[in-house]
């Protein structure tokens, strides 16, 4: 199973992507990925490395912990 915390992480990307009226595929090319991998950070199907998640940050105009927010620190603390 994958880590739960995952369902943060692609929550909040998604719901900044929103906030900024973007489609998928237009974050995609600001951050210099593919449209295929936002739509899988999304959806919970692939964990982004620390890099692509620093580039959508950049590409969203916010910082890094901002996309961040309310993620866990750890497991226990999902319980």
């Amino acid at each position: 199973m994958r880590d739960e915390r995952l369902k943060y992480l692609a929550a909040n990307i998604k719901a900044e992507r929103i906030r900024k009226n973007l489609k998928q595929d237009e974050l995609a090319y600001l951050a210099k990925v593919s449209p295929r991998t936002i739509s899988q950070i999304e959806q919970i199907k692939q964990t982004p490395s620390a890099f692509i998640v620093y580039d959508i940050a950049n590409a969203l105009g916010i910082p890094l912990d901002d996309l961040y927010k309310a993620v866990p620190k750890n497991k226990e603390q999902l319980q």
